[in-house]
């Protein structure tokens, strides 16, 4: 299961309510993108609310596709945030808070430790099969990523 179906709304119920329907408390559940990404009702939600929600649709749903915003780019720009607040030394639970004072998006620190986890382990297996291969330049380059992840 990837990590974006672990990203759940914070006040899930406050905002339901406000936007008057049912929503799912994934983030990234297709329901959810399609209300985010319309902006159906979006005027119904209170300022402190529809600012994060607008900053979420700006970050993540900001794309060209035609299938957007179920292309998967919103969910490969949050994996990489995700990774980004790591290489800044956020710990799992830093982490947590951080996305819910950006976004009001809520996770798991243990499921934000498993995902860090399975980068560090993917990027030891691209380093190690890059270093079989010959591909000097790409062992490196998986082994800083890994470093600034560790």
């Amino acid at each position: 299961m990837a990590i974006t179906d672990k990203i759940y709304l914070k006040n899930h119920r406050q905002i339901a309510s406000q936007l008057e329907t049912n929503i799912p408390k994934g983030a990234f559940k297709g329901a959810t993108l399609d209300i985010l990404f319309q902006g159906e009702g979006l005027a119904n939600l209170d300022d402190a609310t529809q600012d994060r929600v607008l900053e979420f649709a700006t970050d993540f749903l900001d794309c060209d596709c035609e299938s957007n915003p179920h292309c998967g780019h919103p969910e490969e720009k949050f994996i990489a945030y995700l990774l980004e607040l790591r290489e800044g030394g956020l710990g799992p639970d830093a982490i947590v808070d951080v996305m819910g004072d950006d976004y009001m998006l809520y996770a798991y620190p243990g499921d934000v430790l498993s995902f860090l986890d399975d980068a560090v382990r993917t990027l030891e297996a691209v380093e190690e099969l890059a270093e079989v291969e010959g591909y000097g330049s790409a062992a490196g380059a998986a082994r800083d990523r890994k470093r600034r992840l560790s």
